[in-house]
């Protein structure tokens, strides 16, 4: 079994069984410790597990959150999937809200450079790869920035989405499922991410089959707030149909 394949069934154990534990590991593996203890800094690397005392647990059991360069490597080659299918959901002309996330930036970069839209955003890295298209009004949302995703949040934040009436927003999560909904590590992007919701008339999700399943502190909706989410072929046709039966268009990219 190669590392990569080694490192998958490591973080399935680890999601459904909530701990996995070097020596464990290695018996089944047949690999040494130290074999297990590498694979093991690697997912924490990726933000996919946290590293504990003998072992490691998923990462959203601690409502630990990665920094953006970090989940900006997981899952790239889906992510730009993602967001090249998610171009044929923008509108030729009207209003748009960009969430934060490293799905959404991506978005971002591949908005062509003649669009002639309105997009809102209260993530910084949206906001740096549209501020050269000239066609684009470009309204940055202010707030306390959050060093880890650099998004804006807080009051200020909050009462500027109270204010606006967007055709589309798409939307970032850390974790999706049916019955855990949309979730996040922090209750301050919560909080916005849920205002960006109530903002826009149709919501489209951004979100690697990765994150299926995972399920974080913050809940800030449901898959039935969501008129299409966007993934790719990571996400299982049974997993996509429970999705569906709750009213949500399903892509896989």
């Amino acid at each position: 079994m190669y590392a990569p394949e080694r490192q998958q069934e490591i973080l399935r154990i680890a999601r459904e069984s909530g701990r996995v534990d070097v020596l464990s590991l290695a018996e089944l593996f047949q690999v040494t410790a130290e074999t297990v203890r590498r694979d093991l800094k690697a997912l924490d690397r990726a933000g996919l597990l946290r590293r504990v005392h003998g072992g490691a647990i998923p990462a959203g059991r601690l409502g630990f959150e990665p920094d953006l360069a970090e989940r900006d490597t997981v899952a790239a080659d889906e992510k730009e999937r993602i967001a090249a299918a998610a171009l044929g959901e923008l509108p030729a002309e009207g209003n748009i809200i960009i969430d934060a996330g490293t799905t959404t930036a991506r978005l971002a970069t591949a908005v062509p450079i003649d669009s002639r839209l309105t997009v809102v955003t209260h993530a910084l890295p949206v906001a740096a790869r549209l501020s050269d298209h000239p066609g684009i009004a470009l309204h940055l949302v202010g707030g306390r920035v959050r060093h880890r995703t650099r998004a804006a949040v807080d009051a200020w934040a909050l009462s500027a989405y109270a204010e606006i009436n967007a055709d589309v927003v798409f939307l970032a999560t850390n974790g999706f499922s049916p019955d855990g909904g949309l979730t996040t590590p922090d209750l301050a992007e919560a909080a916005v991410k849920r205002a960006v919701i109530a903002a826009a008339r149709r919501v489209v999700l951004l979100a690697d089959s990765g994150k299926s399943g995972q399920e974080h502190f913050a809940r800030f909706g449901d898959l039935s707030h969501v008129d299409l989410l966007i993934t790719d072929t990571g996400l299982s046709p049974e997993d996509a149909r429970a999705i569906e039966s709750l009213g949500t268009e399903v892509v896989r990219a």
